[in-house]
């Protein structure tokens, strides 16, 4: 199964950039790079995402609208998809 979710980067003081997610509370990653904030921000994603499905009662937030977000000049704003198996053999 896909899901798509917005996040955030922004360039640090130290001229790296860290990714966030509005919508995954706590779901973070940073890179040298804008695309590689973006891969760790993907790995992270699946992560947090795999984890909230795999508790009994696992509910994934609602997607952000890219204009209700609270934004800073220069942020950079990117839909990470990640796709998630549900058991071996699946695919969608």
């Amino acid at each position: 199964m896909k899901f798509i979710y917005p996040t955030v980067i922004r360039k640090t003081a130290d001229d790296k950039y860290q990714a966030f997610f509005p919508d995954l509370a706590h779901c973070y990653a940073q890179g040298d790079t804008v695309d590689e904030a973006v891969e760790n921000a993907n790995a992270a994603a699946y992560d947090w995402i795999s984890l909230e499905l795999s508790e009994e009662d696992g509910q994934l937030p609602p997607v952000s609208d890219e204009a209700d977000m609270d934004l800073r000049p220069g942020d950079i704003v990117r839909n990470v998809s990640v796709n998630i198996r549900f058991y071996e053999g699946w695919d969608e």
